[in-house]
């Protein structure tokens, strides 16, 4: 999808009364809230800067590979089927959603290995044979994690916690659970083996969150992967992203690619549009940024005074690590390497320091856990015929510490840093690269104006969560809305989208009457 110059320069609603609605980006979060907002009689535009719908879910093509920049995997489908059920329509009729079996597999430096899977008995056996005294600590653990996926996500995810009551009510449960312990701190509690500690505990990477330091609330993801399973969507993440696109536009909304934002506009304490980057102003009844929570606050909203989210506040925030990403594609290898399925982690020679350097000290350290995606396994379309494309993720410091990397001197060092760790998973793979990209932390900051260049917002930790986050429904101006990962539930594929249904669960169904006043039907739902 293009923009036009037809489509740069059209108000919302256009010609025909509808009550409209502006979103500021057009990542999952943004798209998931425009297609909500659609389906409750709203003309809808959606801007983003980048060429592509999906945001952080958004991809790029190099010489025949498609390298998906964001997210690669898809945990609970439910909140997409959910979503087009809203609109009428049915996901699976329009994504091709593959299970994975195993869902990944862990490597640690000693050789040791273990797959991960949503059979329990298949997964006893993985655990009985790294460390057979830590079979029943294994079983307690699931429990430990069902347990806090009924309150944490069943019981918060999609609710709405700008007040503070919502947020009270569950501190028993989360007193009698013992939120206030890591995950890792649980993970401990129940197996001793450490590289079993690692695999229970790594989760909250996959959202931002140090292991040391989250919640153990996000245990949850455990019993996510047990229950709904880990899946790929063909044509990755970025043909989900161009089908919201499409189903907005098929709603009556507008999507303009290519369209910076430059100014949520404020009158007498009421979100009133937009003001783009090149000067159009898009008249709103309601207005919704998924950007950062972070870049809403200090730049959207920067010519109006704020109560709560000053930007010296935000700036004290904890935020999530960033990341060091390489896309490559190499020729001819489809059939080499034959034991690396579409996602291995390769665990590091430490865990707890190299967390330690990356969340606390700000250090790039020379050791490394990485993330490695190989699509092609799955969906030969991200490649040539014949050929791989790869997706290496490394968890590095944001740049908001004390002294941060310096990216444009430390990238390609990096690089040969990660090409060393990649050896012995893709042996020679260097030497076969046809097509490449890197994003780092400041490519983050630049690309998705992310504070910091941090790779998904604010942290999650569990004075950071639930009405402690940048709420769904600003406080800062009524009619103001946020969506995404910087907001309540948080990051990740089912939080972005849950961020979504909360709105929809606040903002009122558009008036009927094509004239009806712009506003008084939102102040007597507020």
């Amino acid at each position: 999808m293009q923009t036009d110059a037809a489509s740069a320069t059209m108000s919302p609603g256009g010609p025909t009364g509808r009550a409209r609605a502006v979103v500021v980006g057009a990542g999952l979060g943004g798209l998931a809230a425009a297609m909500r907002l659609g389906a409750k009689g709203y003309a809808v535009t959606v801007v983003d800067r980048l060429d592509r719908p999906g945001g952080r879910g958004s991809s790029l093509t190099r010489d025949g590979h498609r390298f998906d920049l964001g997210p690669t995997i898809i945990t609970v489908p439910q909140v997409f089927e959910s979503l087009w059920a809203a609109c009428g329509r049915d996901f699976h009729t329009d994504i091709d959603l593959r299970a994975l079996d195993p869902f990944y597999e862990i490597r640690w430096p000693d050789g040791s290995r273990l797959q991960a899977s949503g059979d329990t008995q298949r997964m006893v056996e993985e655990v009985r044979r790294l460390s057979p005294g830590d079979v029943s600590g294994y079983l307690a653990f699931l429990k430990d994690s069902h347990k806090r996926y009924v309150v944490g996500f069943e019981g918060m995810v999609n609710i709405p916690m700008h007040r503070a009551w919502e947020t009270i009510k569950v501190l028993p449960m989360f007193a009698w659970l013992r939120a206030d312990r890591s995950i890792l701190g649980l993970a401990r509690r129940r197996v001793k083996d450490e590289r079993l500690r690692m695999a229970l505990s790594f989760h909250p990477l996959f959202i931002g969150g140090d292991p040391m330091n989250v919640t153990s609330i996000y245990a949850l993801v455990s019993y996510l992967e047990k229950r709904f399973g880990v899946h790929y969507a063909v044509g990755g993440v970025q043909a989900i992203a161009d089908s919201m696109a499409r189903i907005v536009t098929e709603q009556g909304g507008t999507v303009q690619l290519g369209t910076e934002a430059d100014e949520i506009l404020i009158s007498d304490g009421r979100a009133t549009g937009v003001r783009l980057a090149n000067g159009t102003l898009l008249e709103a009844n309601i207005v919704v940024s998924n950007a950062d929570a972070g870049h809403t606050y200090t730049r959207l909203l920067r010519n109006h005074p704020k109560r709560r989210w000053k930007p010296a506040k935000l700036k004290r925030r904890s935020w999530s690590m960033g990341l060091f990403v390489w896309y490559f594609g190499t020729r001819g290898t489809r059939g080499d390497w034959g034991d690396v399925g579409h996602h291995t982690i390769l665990s590091g020679p430490r865990y707890e320091g190299l967390l330690k350097d990356i969340f606390i000290k700000g250090k790039l350290a020379d050791d490394m856990s990485l993330y490695v995606h190989r699509p092609s396994v799955t969906d030969p379309g991200v490649a040539p015929e014949g050929d791989d494309t790869f997706y290496v993720l490394s968890p590095v410091p944001h740049l908001g510490h004390a002294d941060p990397v310096d990216w444009a001197t430390m990238r390609d060092s990096y690089k040969e840093k990660v090409t060393a760790a990649l050896q012995d998973l893709i042996p020679g793979f260097q030497d076969r690269i046809t097509a490449e990209e890197i994003l780092t932390p400041a490519d983050f900051e630049t690309r998705y104006l992310s504070p910091f260049g941090a790779g998904f917002s604010i942290e999650p930790r569990i004075l950071q969560s639930a009405w402690f986050r940048p709420h769904n429904v600003s406080e800062e101006a009524r009619g103001l809305y946020l969506a995404g990962a910087g907001t309540h539930p948080g990051a990740g594929v089912p939080g972005v989208l849950s961020s979504a249904e909360v709105l929809a669960k606040m903002i009122p169904d558009a008036p009927a009457a094509a004239n009806a006043p712009p506003h008084d039907y939102l102040e007597a739902a507020e």
